[in-house]
């Protein structure tokens, strides 16, 4: 069963979750180890000094110097402000908007990926074939709080009434359900998710399972209702992912100014054009018909096996979710900089500001900074734990040789297989109602398969990574062009 050595990794985690990361955290050590420098708002008396105006001792003086007592003091605009900054602190956070969700959801997502790979460590090892994968309840921990963390942030956005953020969330929404509709017709000689012979194969074991249960059924659910749902799915996911796409083009441009390295610069654009690379992975034309049928003269010698190409396409994906990770202090230090940006904005402009709204323009950008944090790692983290589960659930190998072809029978990671085993003779009512509910439960292995779960995370994982790239790449056209404009 269950209890053995993974049920002891996950007790030794969850005592590490309480006790150890509070105070060796990895999400505090990525804003506070020093690289992150913010800028400081202007006291008042600074502004004043450098308005040339002093607060005077009697009513009459301050009238005089423009300062009114109902009346907030302004300012020019064109003042010659030059903003202080300072390292980031863990006493600097506290006071953050949603560091908390910041802090909890990287650090479970730690905590969630060791487990991962230690568990996998014991499966490649010792090979248990009647264990329960505790790895996957871990990941799916993790993408449950990286979606509500997304949900979070996106219905504080429609919160807002006098900006358009609800409007471009609707319209991202209804744009990527239509999306998705044209992209589930397209045939698998395109797009091979596999999704059209997971769904068969998981009627066909429906049906069968039914029927054993002495039901007469046509099938759980119809494949237009299959596609319908999933594109519903898919228009949830989309409008979350909409407003860390937009971000994430703005602080790539912002990034690239501030880069004087070339490796730098070619990191960020590879990091950017991550998710069009995770997208090219599954299309067939391109990708996998040229490694697998050369085009090498006569004879087409293929380049590596099917198997070989699908666990590459997995180490891939990782190894893009750790660059984009790597280059997450250049993003948030480019966003930092949008407080020294709309200063400089200012002074180009004429008129004059209250020193309450010049305040707040500052002290907003890094009161902000773990909302643009959540943005850039949640959909990170979906990316790479849904990719964890389709290797784990689909029955891919991390070796890019692999012993064994995948193509032979395997069990389930979810459900044990030993209720398969014959029943022992039953010699009460409820020994026999224990042993039929076991056996029910047990065949549901054969209605969720790794075809099933192949077809169902490839998809899933290509469109978080389309998702992005949409996203980001509407955003780097609007801030290079339509701002500008």
């Amino acid at each position: 069963g269950v209890i053995g050595v993974q049920l002891v990794v996950t007790m030794v985690m969850a005592s590490v979750i309480q006790k150890i990361i509070p105070h060796y955290s990895l999400a505090r050590w990525l804003l506070c180890s020093g690289s992150l420098r913010w800028y400081q708002h202007p006291t008042e008396e600074e502004l004043r000094i450098l308005a040339g105006k002093q607060r005077g001792k009697t009513k009459k003086d301050r009238k005089y110097n423009g300062h009114i007592e109902n009346k907030p003091l302004t300012i020019p605009k064109d003042i010659d402000l030059h903003l202080e900054t300072k390292s980031v602190t863990e006493r600097d956070t506290i006071a953050l908007h949603y560091f908390p969700e910041y802090q909890w959801l990287v650090d479970f997502t730690v905590a969630a990926t060791v487990v991962y790979v230690v568990t996998e460590a014991y499966y490649s090892i010792v090979k248990p074939s009647q264990e329960m994968n505790i790895s996957v309840v871990w990941c799916l921990l993790v993408l449950a709080f990286a979606v509500k963390v997304l949900f979070s942030l996106t219905t504080h956005y429609f919160k807002v009434e006098d900006g358009g953020e609800r409007s471009v969330c609707v319209t991202f929404g209804f744009f990527f359900f239509v999306k998705a509709m044209a992209i589930l017709i397209v045939t698998e000689n395109y797009l091979e998710f596999g999704l059209e012979s997971g769904f068969s194969n998981f009627s066909e074991s429906a049906m069968q399972f039914l029927e054993k249960q002495g039901l007469e059924s046509q099938g759980p659910v119809s494949k237009l209702t299959f596609k319908l749902f999933l594109a519903v799915l898919c228009s949830l996911i989309g409008a979350f992912l909409t407003f860390p796409g937009l971000r994430l083009a703005q602080m790539h441009l912002d990034a690239l100014n501030l880069a004087t390295e070339k490796i730098t610069q070619t990191l960020l654009h590879i990091n950017f054009l991550a998710p069009l690379f995770t997208v090219l992975l599954w299309v067939k034309p391109i990708t996998k018909d040229y490694i697998m049928n050369p085009p090498l003269g006569k004879e087409s010698i293929p380049l590596m096996s099917e198997d070989t190409f699908d666990t590459v396409r997995l180490w891939i994906i990782i190894l893009l979710c750790v660059l984009r990770l790597a280059m997450m202090r250049h993003h948030l230090q480019a966003y930092l900089n949008l407080a020294q940006k709309s200063v400089d904005q200012m002074k180009k402009e004429a008129g004059r500001i209250s020193m309450v709204d010049l305040q707040k323009m500052v002290a907003r950008v890094f009161y902000y900074l773990c909302v643009i944090a959540l943005q850039y790692v949640a959909p990170l983290v979906m990316l790479l734990h849904t990719t964890l589960l389709l290797k784990t659930l689909g029955n891919y190998s991390w070796g890019i040789y692999p012993e064994l072809s995948s193509d032979t029978p395997v069990e389930n990671s979810l459900l044990p297989s030993s209720v398969y085993s014959e029943s022992p003779p039953a010699d009460g009512k409820m020994k026999v109602t224990v042993v039929q509910i076991t056996m029910a439960l047990g065949s549901l292995k054969n209605i969720f398969t790794p075809l099933l779960f192949r077809g169902l995370l490839s998809f899933l994982t290509w469109w978080i990574a389309a998702c992005l790239f949409s996203t980001s790449l509407f955003g780097l056209f609007y801030h290079q062009y339509l701002t500008v404009a």
